[in-house]
């Protein structure tokens, strides 16, 4: 699974996948910072820039200060390059460009690539070593039980929707 900061959007799909053992690979930001938190550090493959940086990367991108990775121009090339059956021009459009609906790379992609790319590396290695990748899975699971939907719906009972269970008997 895998995450850009500041963009609290997969948080939960996270979680599923944290609580079904999965490895995730991702920035610290949104419902990562608990799972990294509840899995341990050490079963979390982290990556790229913080929530704080965001601003002043958006920021750079809409001054034309950005210049990315040579890998990622050559992945995204590599992609419009129609070997995957098709350009995906929409979507990689939505890359290019300093600012605007849609362009310059909003979601800062651009910014975490080498870092992501670095993090694969120890996503690879911790793979090759079976009874490693074997214990982060386990631990994994192990330690999202805080993301468990009682608990969930209890809190929200409690801190947002203000009601009290009633008991059937």
């Amino acid at each position: 699974a895998h995450q850009h900061a500041g963009m609290e959007a997969s948080g939960t799909g996270n979680m599923k996948f944290a609580l079904n053992g999965s490895l995730i690979i991702g920035t610290l930001d949104g419902a990562n910072v608990e799972i990294r938190e509840d899995i341990g550090a050490e079963n979390f493959f982290l990556f790229g820039y913080e929530t704080e940086d965001i601003p002043r990367l958006r920021k750079e991108r809409a001054e034309g200060k950005f210049v990315p990775d040579p890998r990622f121009v050559e992945t995204v090339d590599y992609i419009k390059s129609g070997v995957f059956g098709e350009s995906f021009e929409e979507l990689l459009g939505s890359l290019e460009g300093n600012e605007g609906f849609g362009r310059g790379d909003y979601f800062c992609v651009a910014a975490d690539f080498a870092a992501y790319i670095e993090a694969q590396k120890e996503v690879d290695a911790a793979y090759l070593d079976q009874d490693k990748w074997t214990r982060m899975s386990i631990m994994s699971t192990a330690g999202s039980g805080f993301f468990s939907s009682d608990r969930t719906i209890d809190q929200y009972a409690k801190e947002i929707w203000d009601i009290k269970p009633v008991h059937v008997e």
